[in-house]
């Protein structure tokens, strides 16, 4: 069975030593990015930070660092993502060969959302000032989200069946944004997010914006795949990740820490290897974040958030 979230995933990870842990603080600030691209270098194993500078919330990188990794992550599930593979490619393949795809109806059923009323990441909240501020050059306009998973439904039918996961850069820091009220969403018109956005506009509305920090390493794969079209990301995690994704509604899948927010006018956002951009790009209010909280200036957190991150 496959992972329900990112510390199971670094637990299993670990337990087969493709996973090292660095118990001494760790500064998100350039020194982060140079251990994983000298680890990454090597061939070597994913890494847990588990005392970053400034931030309650420890922090993985280099989950995809080799091949080796990657299967190993979704060993239970590989052969049944072939076999669905297979069958978009041919349908005939389920009359000429009954036998392989005898689970088939346990396979569909995976790509469904689990949807539920609440969930742990609703018993905490946090701001953006906690998360690690990552960055990993010298020159870049700030501190980013590195590994996010950006959910979005479209405005016109909403629901996860026409929905979409990507991976667009967020910056948290080096721009006009209003701290802990808005970040930066970097992303491209003609990505699926795009259609969405102008959809929001053309009914007058704000798009509603979910950004995943962390979650199950199936739902970082499903949001940098080039799906074919009608194939929900989420459907994908689900097969990728061996179970059902569970959904809280109206919000996407349980994640290690989520923010909430909807798109507003653009500013200018720093590019993620030192460059300014030559193009406005959105910021994004945030009405709530979920995942650890902070009371009488102590930070608390659920102890099963950790956060995601990789080197650009």
């Amino acid at each position: 069975m496959g992972h329900r979230n990112l510390s199971a995933a670094v637990a299993d990870l670990e337990r087969a030593g493709h996973l090292v842990r660095i118990e001494r603080e760790i500064d998100p600030h350039l020194e982060a990015a140079e251990i994983q691209r000298r680890v990454y270098a090597t061939g070597g194993p994913a890494i847990y930070f588990a005392r970053t500078k400034g931030s309650p919330f420890p922090m993985v990188s280099n989950l995809f660092g080799t091949v080796e990794r990657a299967r190993f992550l979704f060993r239970d599930a590989l052969d049944d993502v072939r076999k669905l593979v297979e069958l978009k490619t041919d349908p005939a393949n389920a009359r000429k060969r009954p036998w392989r795809y005898w689970n088939l109806p346990l396979l569909a059923w995976r790509l469904r959302p689990k949807f539920v009323r609440s969930g742990p990441i609703l018993k905490h909240t946090t701001t953006v000032s906690q998360l690690p501020q990552l960055k990993c050059w010298p020159l870049d306009g700030g501190a980013f989200v590195t590994l996010p998973q950006v959910y979005t439904e479209h405005p016109d039918t909403p629901g996860w069946m026409k929905s979409n996961l990507g991976m667009y850069r967020v910056q948290l820091s080096g721009n006009e944004f209003e701290p802990d009220r808005e970040v930066g969403l970097h992303y491209q018109i003609h990505r699926g997010i795009g259609a969405h956005h102008a959809a929001a506009v053309r009914r007058g509305e704000r798009l509603r914006v979910n950004v995943i920090v962390g979650g199950p390493p199936a739902l970082a794969v499903a949001a940098v795949m080039p799906l074919p079209e009608g194939l929900p990301e989420l459907a994908f995690a689900g097969a990728l990740g061996g179970r059902r994704l569970t959904m809280v509604r109206p919000n996407p899948p349980t994640p290690s820490l989520r923010r909430k927010g909807a798109l507003n006018a653009p500013l200018p956002l720093g590019e993620g290897l030192g460059r300014g951009s030559l193009s406005p790009f959105p910021q994004r209010p945030i009405s709530s974040f979920r995942g650890g909280s902070t009371r009488r200036g102590r930070s608390r957190r659920d102890r099963s958030a950790i956060t995601s991150a990789t080197t650009v």
